[in-house]
């Protein structure tokens, strides 16, 4: 407790510099903990993807279709237990500016293979037997207050006119990380109107999602399935659940890498900042340290009060800048729910926040410790006063 207690006294000899420090660390621990939160929300999707799921989509490019007929072939495949399907929608809520991922759904087999969408069992078969009926994740019921049996439209813009749809469930999410923003409807409804209206498109999915006994045979599996439909009107390309989301992380990849760096620049500039404070502090100190030394204190006592005093500074930054990153956090997950579906701080950017908060003490304190140890004693004294 004495030794806290010296180390606060010192560390508050010169309030306003000190404050002015922890402020600057505060900031740039609350910066860099959103901008790796930012990276970590860019890969939710990845993270919560399952290892017994398989996606098969066209080979050329994800915006063509695949026949309706592939069902009845991926079903008798070996290995395979379920097969759904889903067709973006891509509908606007009144406009544009309301975004969010919608689905046509067989709705069935798809919530079979999704058990993370936790529905009400009375919801639940309310949606399964209303052909415009449609469910709608938490978070995005709670954004435009919709409640279960409101009406529903969207503008289509893939599928053409304004779709009418009634909301029979509101589902949650089974982990922190499902993604309570995505709004889904009935394949049957889609296509019959298609077959009423353009007919060419209708008897059409977006992708196939399978369902596996066995997710050591995602390889096994991927590979039969291609070669069956291979050199058919419409030829596949199946990969894990994790690859397909990682192939649109991919498009990006240039923009997640810059934010990984800015992260971390902030990090360096804000130790050469704690790193500047401590030689101030250390350079006014040097013939308090030489008085020290003719005491007899040792050499390590005397690094032991400048790292702790430089831990002391960043370790109180930091444990603000973590305290305020959970409610900043909370409300940019608010304002940019249309692109990032969970935006949580996980357990991993804490680490990374106290990992940097100790690298930034220990740097910041090697030089004004090396110069305070290795000044010879007269040399200190003469700068007394």
């Amino acid at each position: 407790m004495l030794l806290l207690k010296v180390l606060v006294k010192n560390a508050f000899r010169h309030r306003l510099r000190t404050l002015l420090t922890v402020v600057g660390i505060t900031i740039a621990i609350l910066a860099f903990g959103l901008l790796r939160t930012v990276v970590s929300a860019w890969y939710a999707g990845v993270e919560a993807s399952s290892a017994s799921r398989l996606v098969t989509r066209n080979a050329i490019s994800l915006i063509f279709s695949l026949p309706v007929s592939y069902r009845e072939k991926l079903i008798r495949m070996p290995g395979v237990k379920q097969v759904s399907s889903a067709n973006w929608f891509g509908g606007v809520y009144i406009t544009e500016k309301n975004f969010f991922p919608n689905f046509a759904i067989e709705p069935k087999t798809y919530l079979e293979l999704y058990p993370e969408f936790v529905l009400d069992p009375g919801e639940k078969e309310a949606f399964l037997h209303d052909r415009k009926g449609a469910v709608a994740g938490r978070k995005l019921a709670q954004r435009f207050g919709w409640k279960v049996g409101d009406s529903i439209p969207l503008k289509g813009t893939i599928f053409p006119g304004t779709w009418q749809f009634v909301l029979r469930g509101i589902y949650r999410g089974a982990e922190s990380s499902t993604d309570e923003n995505q709004f889904f409807f009935q394949w049957e409804y889609l296509n019959e109107t298609m077959l009423k209206t353009v007919p060419r498109r209708a008897n059409q999915v977006g992708i196939y999602l399978l369902g596996l006994t066995n997710p050591n045979m995602a390889a096994e599996v991927s590979r039969n399935v291609d070669a069956t439909f291979k050199n058919s009107q419409a030829e596949t390309l199946t990969e894990t659940e994790k690859a397909f989301q990682l192939s649109f992380i991919a498009m990006t990849e240039a923009i997640v890498v810059a934010i990984q760096i800015v992260s971390f620049v902030v990090i360096l500039i804000i130790m050469a900042v704690v790193a500047n404070t401590m030689a101030m502090t250390a350079r006014e100190r040097i013939g308090e340290y030489a008085v020290f030394k003719t005491l007899g204190f040792s050499w390590w006592h005397i690094a032991g009060m400048i790292f702790g005093e430089s831990f002391f500074i960043t370790i109180t930054g930091c444990a603000l800048g973590i305290a305020l990153t959970f409610p900043v956090a909370k409300s940019f997950g608010q304002q940019l729910s249309s692109f990032f579906p969970t935006f949580n701080v996980v357990r991993e950017t804490i680490y990374l926040d106290s990992a940097a908060a100790l690298v930034i003490g220990l740097v910041a304190g090697i030089f004004p410790a090396w110069r305070a140890v290795t000044i010879r004693i007269a040399e200190g004294l003469r700068r007394i006063g």
